[in-house]
């Protein structure tokens, strides 16, 4: 399928968010569409994505085609597809590698994508539905959240070999590096806490509580202010962790079940996208979250890239499917 290039907000995203003729809230986000790419495949369920701000390259997980698709969003094309991961759900760049990695949940691997090529160049098995990705560059290992298997599986990056595996306890969310402390934070759902993990030995060193927080899934880390943001999936919330001190120090609402954060740490604003196609903005000064705005994007609008360099955002819809670019309208 082609691709098109469209600037202005157009009345097709307000139909899929609200019906067209439909106002917007008056809280709405704080965007502006400035471009729209039609993806291939069927009209189903996206997942995470990771950039490559340095190529411009942004690997889209279509996780209900099984396959993950390559964009550039500097040319406004489809690049390729890379097909056979089943069910794929986390994705992540590697671009001091040339790789990409990505969990095809539907067999419980972790497949090795040569960047370049788009060959798959190896997969290994992982513990029971694997999810999201962190890459420690120190140690060029790569670590998988296995949800519901309660562990992170780490995996050599070059070889595919896994290295070991940590159980936490409790059903798992997302996993972060921490580059500044060297040390990796997870979101244990079935625990209530964010477990830290020392990436050299793979032993569990703290619990972090997270009060007010049910089900905490989604991560965005603020390496400036040492800010740890945390999605609730259970009660719609998003909470603020300073990792120094190891307490909560704010707490906003969010669209019910938030699922996917990301943190423009230049720009200081936190990106929440939420299972029920609600999008939530806030921006974070001096240790402070702050709503910006929230919308009902569109159904299925769970998941968001930003480019760190020009602030845009970009949503795959399996409306189409589409991808929606937008640029920050104050």
């Amino acid at each position: 399928m082609g691709s098109m290039w469209r600037m202005g907000l157009a009345c097709a995203v307000v139909m899929m968010a609200a019906g067209c003729g439909t106002s917007v809230p008056s809280d709405a986000l704080p965007l502006r569409q400035v471009g729209q790419v039609d993806l291939p495949g069927a009209a189903v369920r996206f997942d995470y994505m990771s950039l490559d701000s340095g190529s411009g390259r942004l690997w889209v997980a279509h996780m209900g085609a099984g396959a993950v698709v390559e964009v550039d969003i500097r040319a406004h094309r489809v690049v390729r597809t890379i097909s056979d991961l089943p069910d794929v759900h986390g994705v992540l760049a590697v671009p001091q590698r040339r790789r990409t990695y990505a969990t095809a949940t539907g067999r419980n691997q972790l497949a090795a994508i040569d960047s370049e090529t788009g060959t798959i160049v190896w997969t290994t098995p992982t513990g029971e539905y694997p999810d999201g990705l962190a890459y420690d560059p120190r140690r060029g290992a790569v670590w998988t959240t296995d949800q519901r298997a309660g562990t992170e599986t780490v995996v050599d990056a070059d070889t595919g070999t896994v290295r070991g595996t940590v159980s936490l306890g409790g059903e798992v969310g997302n996993v972060v590096y921490d580059a500044d402390a060297d040390r990796m934070v997870v979101a244990v759902q079935g625990k209530g806490d964010l477990a830290v993990i020392d990436p050299e030995t793979l032993a569990v060193t703290d619990r972090i509580p997270v009060p007010g927080c049910a089900g905490p899934h989604g991560q965005a880390l603020d390496t400036a202010d040492r800010l740890m943001f945390v999605g609730c999936e259970d009660n719609a919330r998003l909470v603020t962790v300073d990792l120094t001190r190891r307490n909560v120090v704010g707490e906003n609402s969010a669209g019910e079940t938030p699922d996917v954060l990301v943190y423009d740490g230049s720009a200081q604003r936190l990106y929440v996208a939420a299972e029920s196609g609600w999008v939530n903005l806030f921006e974070q000064r001096a240790g402070h979250t702050t709503a910006l705005g929230s919308s009902h994007l569109a159904d299925g609008a769970h998941t968001v890239a930003v480019d760190p360099e020009t602030h845009h955002s970009f949503f795959p819809l399996p409306q189409g499917p589409v991808l929606l670019e937008f640029e920050p309208s104050r």
